[in-house]
């Protein structure tokens, strides 16, 4: 079932992430910090639930879209996080429609993301590079960068997408050290395989 968060699912919701992630304190306090961020769009925090578990969580924060006619109050679609003994079962898939759903119902036009091109791709979302977008740090190995365009998207919607104060603060945007080199690694090793 997926549902909207509630009070009571935030430390089910925080061990979600600290076991999805392995990275410690970081996707957790990311959630933490964006779920009580003033913002121009409500967030959007989901859970999906097995029984009365908690088994996963995806949020969409406001962040904003540097257009050349003015600002666009965008989406971000981060974190999404599944249990690892409840991953590869749809779960994650679902809670990324849900969250695109809620998006559209609210009648946002972008929704952006960092995440593997292969999995969001199935879902929606496309390298948002390729159609005109630039990324808020040159630390995105290729085409983790993403957009799905929605409804009340327009033509003119195109520019640098810049994400809120807390992705900054936590260090949570684009790569850094060697996960940034072993990605770029990989990606041109793929590149000369193609």
């Amino acid at each position: 079932m997926i549902r909207q968060e509630r009070a009571e699912d935030h430390e089910a919701v925080r061990a979600v992430h600290t076991q999805a992630f392995g990275d410690g304190e970081r996707v957790p306090a990311l959630v933490d910090a964006l779920r009580i961020a003033p913002a121009s769009l409500a967030s959007l925090s989901l859970v999906a639930t097995i029984g009365d578990r908690v088994v996963g969580h995806v949020m969409l924060s406001a962040c904003r879209l540097d257009a050349l006619p003015r600002l666009v109050d965008v989406l971000s679609l981060s974190p999404l996080g599944v249990l690892p003994e409840f991953q590869r079962q749809g779960i994650g898939t679902r809670l990324v429609a849900h969250a695109l759903a809620g998006a559209e119902n609210r009648g946002v036009p972008l929704v952006f993301l960092e995440g593997s091109p292969h999995y969001y791709g199935e879902r929606g979302f496309t390298d948002a590079t390729k159609l005109g977008f630039r990324p808020p740090t040159l630390r995105y190995v290729p085409g983790a960068f993403q957009v799905a365009k929605l409804s009340s998207y327009e033509e003119w919607m195109t520019g640098t997408f810049v994400y809120s104060d807390a992705f900054w603060a936590l260090d949570c945007v684009g790569l850094r050290g060697e996960q940034l080199k072993q990605l770029q690694l990989r990606s041109e090793v793929d590149a000369t395989r193609a």
